[in-house]
């Protein structure tokens, strides 16, 4: 895994905080994200000794090192790391290291302590750091002496990467200075996280011919994806078009099959897709493959349903839903040999009128993308993004009413790649996965994409991007509302509350920063803004979009009025009126057309 020269002389002593700096390097870290205290200026100095071997990204908030550390790792696979000092720093990387924990990435937090002669004194920042990280570590230690502090990184490492989680370090500052032998203290020439895919589990031949058959009795069968499904895109096509049944996905599931294909019909639950929602709603079986759907609750106790779990750690099974047939399984292994083992399935009128809606939905939503309204509407950002970005880009979304609209509006191509706060959803996050999708992919493009509330909370670190020189794309959208609180608020007896933000002009707040700043207020001026932004980021400067959008709430599928049997005639022509929804229909009327017996 070294990726950089390392070299030792066992005859020559060196600080353990090198030693231990050698070590991240032999594991192949590129970058370390972090604030500097005077409690972790030992770590501090390696850095610089090392500085041609590995590179210290220097932010302007803990919180975003470590958000970028955890956007880093579910980019790449590989671990990242962050660090904090004692007392506040420590603190602040909490909201980062639990995105990593909830989203399953491996990520090292060093943590600078006071000196080991120090503690237990009340001295100055000192407080029991172990507590506070044991929830959201699967590895915890507080280094004892200054030999052993490569040893203990190395081993933080190994379990990060074990256990897809966080490993923390607590580094008292005296140990750092200490001398040690100048060796190898790093196991990494014996670990491979990518040989771990060959000890993965794979489906028995009579799991598979249990699966098939209970697909075979199905009348109304859908896959459900999570990113355990990633990894065999062409197969999931031909499987979905052979067995007739369409898919739908979690939010980490966006991209494992292209959005052009027909058969996909988006996410579920609130971010989905009105073809999505009727298809689970409609579903006789479901199959999960590689899925923790923290929405079940809300979609999965619509009505009964077999449930086929596909995972390759058996704990989880029946943790959303009743599991009629449990399979320990790499989610692609299971797909390939369920394509394998297969028969093709008779044309199926209810798959046929699952996707003719899945049609007219993607229809509404190009609509809306092609409307001139003023003010500007986020559809039409969305397709301007759409035409400008790269075929391999990389989109850092944040939180917000910005997830709905990237689900819904981005078209995500195969080599692209898109990370978000999925499962700990902290905004926020849109800036440091930027920042860490432009240092690890340095010749992609890279957008960040916030909306207004969230990027404010973290927009200090466009001096980050101007200080290390990293071209990105920031869109922010901005509609002075904290739109997606304030649309859940809106289903409940309340009225808004606490949901008004005051504007700023972000793009002069950019160019204060460094960055070059746009400001986007008329639909006609999207496309030149946006060809403008792309230029500037191929001369190697980041750049900002002040884009200034219309408040309003997006096609509400958990809250949808276009069945008049279910209500009335009136109220589902208001219904589509206020969202300029007349095309849409119910999925019983393609049910209808297509002869599928109610």
């Amino acid at each position: 895994m070294t990726n950089r020269m390392i070299k030792y002389n066992e005859q020559d002593k060196i600080p353990a905080s090198v030693a231990m700096i050698k070590v991240l390097e032999a594991w192949g870290v590129k970058n370390i994200y972090g604030y500097p205290g005077g409690s972790f200026s030992s770590t501090m100095h390696a850095l610089d000794v090392e500085q041609d071997r590995i590179d210290f990204i220097h932010v302007r908030h803990e919180q975003v090192g470590a958000l970028a550390a955890s956007a880093e790792a579910k980019l790449t696979g590989h671990v990242g790391v962050a660090f904090g000092s004692a007392g506040p720093g420590a603190v602040n990387l909490l909201d980062g290291l639990y995105d990593a924990r909830e989203d399953h990435a491996p990520v090292l937090a060093l943590v600078g302590q006071v000196p080991s002669t120090k503690m237990n004194y009340d001295f100055f920042q000192e407080f029991n750091e172990g507590p506070i990280f044991d929830d959201v570590s699967v590895y915890n230690r507080t280094v004892m002496t200054a030999k052993s502090l490569p040893y203990v990184v190395d081993k933080a490492i190994r379990m990060a990467y074990k256990h897809r989680g966080v490993a923390v370090v607590v580094i008292p500052v005296d140990l750092g200075w200490e001398e040690i032998a100048d060796m190898p203290y790093e196991s990494a020439s014996s670990y491979h996280p990518a040989d771990q895919t060959k000890l993965l589990p794979t489906p028995t031949d009579d799991e598979i011919e249990a699966a098939f058959e209970m697909i075979k009795q199905a009348k109304a069968p859908v896959f459900h994806l999570g990113r355990g499904a990633a990894g065999a895109p062409d197969e999931l096509i031909e499987l979905s078009e052979k067995l007739q049944i369409p898919i739908i996905t979690t939010a980490l599931g966006k991209g494992i099959v292209p959005d052009s294909y027909v058969g996909n019909l988006g996410l579920v639950n609130r971010a989905g897709s009105i073809s999505a929602n009727e298809a689970l709603n409609n579903a006789d079986l479901v199959i999960a493959i590689g899925n923790d759907f923290p929405f079940a609750e809300n979609v999965y106790t619509s009505h009964p349903f077999k449930f086929i779990q596909i995972d390759i750690d058996s704990s989880v099974f029946g943790a959303h839903h009743h599991v009629d047939l449990g399979i320990e399984s790499d989610g692609p292994a299971f797909i390939k040999a369920l394509l394998a083992k297969s028969q093709p399935a008779q044309k199926s009128a209810v798959y046929e009128a699952e996707l003719a809606q899945n049609k007219d939905w993607r229809a509404y939503l190009q609509m809306l993308m092609d409307r001139q309204t003023t003010p500007i509407e986020y559809e039409q950002v969305y397709k301007q993004i759409n035409r400008v970005a790269d075929d391999d880009a990389i989109f850092g979304i944040d939180v917000g009413d910005n997830v709905i609209n990237t689900v819904r509006f981005l078209d995500l191509k195969p080599k692209q790649k898109f990370t978000t706060s999925a499962l700990f959803a902290t905004m926020g996050y849109g800036v440091p996965a930027a920042l860490a999708a432009k240092l690890s992919f340095p010749d992609r493009q890279v957008f960040n994409i916030a909306g207004d509330g969230a990027f404010s909370m973290v927009m200090q670190d466009l001096l980050t991007e101007t200080y290390h020189k990293l071209p990105i794309i920031n869109v922010v959208t901005s509609n002075t509302t904290l739109s997606f609180i304030k649309n859940s608020q809106a289903d409940l007896p309340m009225n808004p509350s606490g949901v008004d933000i005051l504007d700023a002009d972000y793009a002069k707040i950019a160019e204060g920063m460094g960055v070059v700043g746009i400001t986007v207020t008329k639909p006609e001026e999207l496309a030149e803004a946006f060809d403008k932004a792309v230029e500037v980021s191929k001369s190697g400067r980041p750049v900002l979009l002040d884009i200034k959008i219309k408040d309003k709430r997006g096609f509400p599928v958990e809250a949808m009025d276009i069945d008049p049997e279910l209500t009335s005639q009136a109220s589902v022509d208001a219904f589509k009126e206020k969202y300029d929804a007349q095309s849409l229909r119910p999925l019983k009327d393609y049910f209808k057309e297509y002869g599928v017996e109610l």
